[in-house]
């Protein structure tokens, strides 16, 4: 796995602020720091209502992905319930700070535009607002209570339980996680219907497939991931790699006929989920791959 800088440590009333965007090893802010009311040089932007922001930026961060961000925040440190992100959105889209959660269920993230920033983190910091609150009111585009409609899958907060281990390196494919151990029958059912495909969409009989794009994935069938939700997948993801999708089998893919998966977005929204039929779900990973579309057209 990629080992990265430790994060600086925070005093209280700080988040740190991280640029994972660089361009000839400087980072690459685009307006992120002006709209913050901030220069390039400033190694703390105050924010109304007391809240600070830590400016933080290594080469060593560019692309690493939000998921990762907790993991590195110091040891033993009385470390901030968020990290904000300049990542790839927010400095080329105008999309607002990417703010991931490291204390509730690290690695999941929300985006929250500009003009809500200092009031959100100050209700974080305070605990007057829980960072489930703020995935249980983003939009399909992971924005807190933005205006880009509902989620057709609501993101889930709940927690069935926590200790599980990393998840394998699975570049430039999907992972395919079971999460339930109910169904011996469904689940053989989605690893025939994986193999049923080759590359070029044409099934085992030799027929093809219209529209079918082959779901290239490696399965991970390990009861240590029982019980695993969309949020704790991106701190699971081995941060080198890149990982086109995780696609979790839970019960319900079990037991309904088109096979829905839990597929998890890692890069946009990290721990956003939305659910594809399985012979969807080729597809789906092929145009995230090449960033055809976005995570948000599917949730």
């Amino acid at each position: 796995m990629t080992s990265y800088p430790t994060l600086p440590a925070t005093a209280h009333d700080e988040v740190v602020l991280v640029c994972v965007c660089y361009e000839d090893h400087a980072p690459k802010w685009g307006g992120v720091l002006e709209r913050l009311g901030a220069g390039p040089e400033d190694a703390t932007i105050p924010l109304d209502g007391g809240v600070t922001l830590r400016v933080a930026h290594d080469v060593a961060w560019d692309q690493v992905p939000g998921g990762a961000l907790p993991a590195l925040l110091p040891v033993g440190t009385t470390a901030a319930p968020v990290v904000a992100v300049a990542d790839i959105s927010a400095v080329y889209g105008d999309s607002g700070l990417l703010l991931v959660d490291a204390r509730d269920m690290p690695g999941r993230g929300v985006r929250v535009a500009d003009g809500r920033l200092a009031s959100v983190l100050r209700q974080l910091v305070e605990g007057k607002l829980e960072f489930a609150d703020l995935v249980r009111g983003m939009d399909r585009w992971g924005t807190y209570e933005g205006d880009g409609g509902d989620q057709a899958t609501p993101t889930p907060t709940d927690v069935v339980r926590t200790g599980f281990p990393p998840l394998p390196a699975a570049e430039d494919l999907t992972l395919l996680v079971r999460t339930d151990f109910h169904d011996e029958e469904g689940w053989r059912a989605v690893l025939d219907s994986v193999a049923a495909y080759d590359d070029e969409g044409i099934d085992d009989e030799g027929d093809e497939e219209e529209d079918v794009i082959a779901l290239r994935a490696v399965v991970v069938d390990d009861r240590a991931y029982e019980g695993l939700m969309p949020g704790q997948v991106p701190a699971l993801v081995p941060a080198g790699p890149s990982t086109v999708m995780v696609a979790l089998a839970d019960a319900v893919t079990m037991s309904e006929p088109d096979r829905p998966l839990y597929a998890v977005d890692l890069h946009d929204t990290p721990g956003q989920a939305a659910r594809v039929a399985l012979d969807e779900a080729g597809s789906m990973a092929a145009n995230l791959e090449i960033a055809n579309m976005d995570f948000a057209d599917f949730a």
